[in-house]
């Protein structure tokens, strides 16, 4: 496979490199190139037991079940409209909010267009796959989650929250608590909730474990 890759980056005369590498395969590549691997991000899975999010609570700690119950409840009482639906059929609004978020990180190209053009590329490429659990006032989107179900695990990937209209807890409930009941509704065992924010993360019960690049360097194989 090696030799493959490096024919293919010396045809078009550059060097590759492996992104984002599990532990184990890591430790696999490791002897082929001439590099330790080197540590890109910690990336963070929640484990979910029983067959409720009742059951992923009680398998926390006393101090962090209180809490998460607190922060649900709090959700609740505020009483957001909360849709559970395909991004085919809110891309739109989630763009919006998408690119609204981007911005505030400081990802200034990241606008309404480009933002509602990858989702509905997404949506198209994914179809039904492609969910979206979403917070609203009335008729207007104030938050949302994007995911998929695939094999036995939940990925999260995307969450904005319109910041003009707060909601308490409204991100805790958006990245965690909705998805997992969906994953517990969808029978997936775990959830993916990305490399970010991973003490937050951790603390509500996620297994966090290191992601690693090693790279080739044409100069030291010619």
């Amino acid at each position: 496979m090696c030799d493959a890759v490096r024919r293919f980056a010396d045809h078009h005369d550059t060097t590759h490199w492996w992104p984002y590498l599990t532990a184990p395969a890591a430790t696999r590549l490791a002897p082929l190139y001439p590099d330790p691997a080197l540590h890109l991000e910690d990336d963070a899975l929640i484990l979910l037991p029983g067959t409720c999010i009742e059951d992923y609570i009680s398998s926390l700690p006393s101090q962090r079940r209180v809490g998460i119950r607190r922060e649900r409840r709090d959700f609740a009482a505020a009483a957001p409209d909360v849709r559970r639906q395909l991004l085919a059929d809110c891309f739109e609004d989630a763009g919006v909010l998408l690119a609204a978020h981007q911005q505030d990180h400081g990802h200034d190209r990241d606008g309404i267009d480009a933002m509602t053009g990858l989702l509905k590329r997404q949506a198209t490429a994914m179809g039904g796959e492609a969910r979206v659990v979403a917070a609203y006032d009335k008729d207007r989107m104030i938050g949302f989650c994007l995911y998929y179900h695939y094999g036995t695990t939940t990925w999260i990937r995307a969450v904005a929250l319109d910041r003009g209209h707060p909601t308490p807890h409204s991100y805790f409930n958006l990245m965690y608590y909705l998805p997992i009941e969906d994953a517990y509704a969808h029978g997936t065992t775990a959830l993916h909730a990305g490399m970010t924010t991973v003490e937050a993360k951790r603390r509500r019960g996620a297994q966090v474990s290191g992601l690693y690049a090693l790279a080739d360097r044409g100069a030291a194989r010619r």
